[in-house]
């Protein structure tokens, strides 16, 4: 927001306010009245002031094209002329430039493709000129350049990365502290979580009912950490539906928009296990063709829902055939010839850290009595995984969760973060097996496929 005409000679107070009634009609997620947590209200992601000069550069949208060796790049300004510059560290790699409000195109020429073995970044610099060629903005922000599909691997759909099939092996992450609820106390707090995922063998985290500053992205692109990213649910859908589903819909789009730059953002997930889910085909779809860059997942979990609302199902379209089992894995979905196998939810199994509980009655899916048996438990999980990679066409296994939260205790943490609550070695271990399995399967393919 642009608060100049606001603005008086001498001393001025800004005063940052927000209503938020928490009423179930807007986007709320875990954290509304039908949600499983504590509940909060108001602002609770960074505010800033940036002093700007009259023309400013508004926003970028980036899309790395791997296919052609360049980087769309789409800058938001008055009419003007802007240059763009890669880098690789400081070596300049390609520079354009061109107009405001047009695509322009920079070429990268044998591109470092970002992965989550090699999640490399380039610097980019973009500059604003008047029409007397002074400089009147600058942004420097970054790159990955990299490319999600879905694809046929060995006659299988899968989602391929760099034309490459990548399993992908997740936590669900739902971004809950004992002491800010949705806010992280630090930042180092919020990259701990981040980096544990890393350590433990995982290359995928689905952000879940939730988003997070910016920083997490960065992070999660930095570390090399692929992102679900979820939409938080509404609640109340079916009340007063020209207004709550508008505002569904706009913030859906807002919130793809604030975050479309980030490489590690590879899937959106608009509705979760039916939870306030509407016209789920055709938001599936609508999704799609605001960012057809991505993968979608229209109904993580179809086959659960509320029981204050009817099931909306599978949509049918969309990339990925998605069901959550508990504890599973077995009866996970099946590729269907057009769409990859996805396990959105699985796993969920608990143990009791004395201590370290939030003080409610703590449940879980299922139960372990012993730090060692948890482990046993999860190595046997992801042994079952493998085999329905590899024999039944999974491509995405997300187990429940990173932290305890609450009355949850199937963490792999505990919600203080101060124990693991499973052997971290045999975890990794475990999950780099499964990836690698999933790696090999691109040796089989035919060599003109490769």
């Amino acid at each position: 927001m642009n608060i100049t005409r606001f603005l008086q000679a001498g001393t001025n107070t800004i005063i940052v306010a927000a209503y938020d009634p928490n009423e179930g009609k807007t986007p709320s997620g875990k954290n509304g009245p039908r949600g499983d947590y504590t509940f909060t209200s108001g602002i609770w992601q960074s505010v800033w002031l940036e002093p700007v000069n009259e023309h400013y550069i508004r926003n970028i949208r980036l899309l790395p094209d791997i296919a052609n060796n360049q980087l769309e790049v789409f800058v938001e300004a008055r009419p003007a002329q802007i240059k763009a510059t890669a880098f690789d560290g400081k070596k300049v790699v390609s520079e354009i430039s061109g107009s405001t409000g047009m695509k322009l195109y920079i070429p990268i020429k044998d591109p470092k493709l970002w992965s989550p073995d090699n999640p490399f970044l380039y610097d980019l610099t973009i500059t604003l000129t008047d029409n007397k060629g002074n400089i009147t903005d600058e942004v420097r922000s970054y790159f990955g350049m990299r490319d999600i599909k879905l694809g046929s691997v060995n006659g299988i759909i899968r989602p391929l990365l760099n034309n490459r099939f990548v399993m992908q092996v997740g936590l669900l992450d739902q971004g809950y502290w004992p002491d800010g609820i949705l806010t992280a106390p630090t930042e180092e707090a919020l990259l701990y979580d981040m980096e544990f995922t890393k350590k433990a063998g995982f290359n995928l985290i689905r952000k879940h009912m939730k988003t997070e500053p910016k920083r997490f992205y960065y992070w999660a692109d930095k570390l090399g950490l692929l992102v679900w990213q979820d939409m938080p649910a509404i609640w109340y859908q079916h009340e007063d539906t020209a207004k709550t589903r508008s505002v569904f819909r706009k913030e859906l789009n807002a919130m793809i928009d604030d975050l479309y730059n980030s490489p590690s953002i590879i899937t959106w997930v608009p509705f979760n296990e039916n939870w306030g889910a509407f016209d789920v085909k055709e938001i599936t779809d609508w999704v799609k063709k605001i960012d057809p860059s991505r993968l979608v997942n229209g109904n993580s979990g179809f086959n659960n829902n509320p029981d204050f609302q009817k099931a909306a199902g599978d949509p049918g379209n969309g990339d990925f055939v998605d069901t959550h089992i508990y504890v599973g894995p077995n009866g996970a979905s099946k590729p269907d010839g057009k769409r990859a196998a996805s396990l959105g939810e699985f796993g969920g199994v608990g143990l009791f850290v004395q201590g370290h509980m939030w003080p409610v009655e703590n449940n879980a899916y299922a139960y372990e009595p012993t730090k060692d048996r948890l482990t046993d438990r999860y190595v046997f999980l992801m042994d079952q995984v493998e085999q329905l990679m590899k024999y039944q066409g999974l491509s995405i296994a997300i187990y429940t969760q990173t932290t305890d939260v609450e009355h949850e205790v199937n963490g792999i943490l505990t919600y203080d973060r101060a124990v693991e609550k499973m052997d971290i070695e045999r975890v990794k271990a475990v999950n780099k097996a499964v990836i690698k399995a999933g790696n090999e399967l691109n040796q089989q393919m035919p060599p003109d496929r490769k």
